[in-house]
């Protein structure tokens, strides 16, 4: 294979991916990280694959999501966030032990269509989900980066779930918590004995 024809499949590469990510209503600032694609030509991507031919895709402005707390927010984005990560380990979007890695060493394009696929199959999985395409994106990040969240095996079922590194609780899953506290109850009420 000659030089150009690498370039040119690469090329090719990136701009499929940043057609997946505008699909996903992603930033220009992500685009460009996951595809080394400029600015100038991911707003002229979206113009000719999207705008001149009447799809319309919402194009978000300003900064990205930056807060890993997000994730750990509430039980149900605490839940979410764990099923996301649970399909982005399935998919070897996240590898088995991840943590300080440099960014351009996650952000590769082939990462980038597993990340694609990860979030297109939790999207059929949750589809009312609060967990945007760039929550998904920055959470895939965080986790490689290791400094806030990491993915936690809970201690009594097994499952994988989002935990604070920070945190000083016993790494137990939300659900299991939750069972903890709350007892089972049957109609109108009543606690069910085991």
């Amino acid at each position: 294979m000659r030089t150009t024809d690498h370039r040119y499949i690469r090329d090719r590469f990136k701009i499929e991916l940043a057609l997946r990510f505008i699909r996903l209503e992603a930033r220009t600032n992500t685009i460009q990280l996951w595809t080394g694609l400029t600015a100038d030509r991911i707003r002229k991507l979206y113009r000719t694959h999207f705008h001149e031919v009447g799809l319309r895709v919402p194009r978000h402005r300003g900064k990205s999501p930056r807060q890993t707390s997000f994730f750990t927010r509430t039980m149900r984005l605490q839940n979410e966030s764990s099923s996301f990560g649970g399909l982005c380990a399935l998919l070897e979007v996240l590898p088995p032990e991840a943590g300080r890695e440099p960014l351009p060493a996650v952000a590769t394009l082939e990462r980038g269509h597993r990340l694609c696929d990860a979030y297109e199959t939790f999207l059929r999985l949750i589809p009312r989900t609060t967990i945007s395409f760039e929550h998904a994106a920055y959470f895939v990040t965080s986790i490689f980066k290791g400094d806030e969240l990491k993915l936690a095996t809970c201690i009594d079922c097994a499952g994988l779930f989002v935990i604070d590194r920070l945190s000083l609780r016993p790494e137990r899953c939300a659900r299991c918590i939750a069972g903890e506290a709350a007892p089972p109850t049957g109609k109108g009420g009543k606690l069910l004995l085991a």
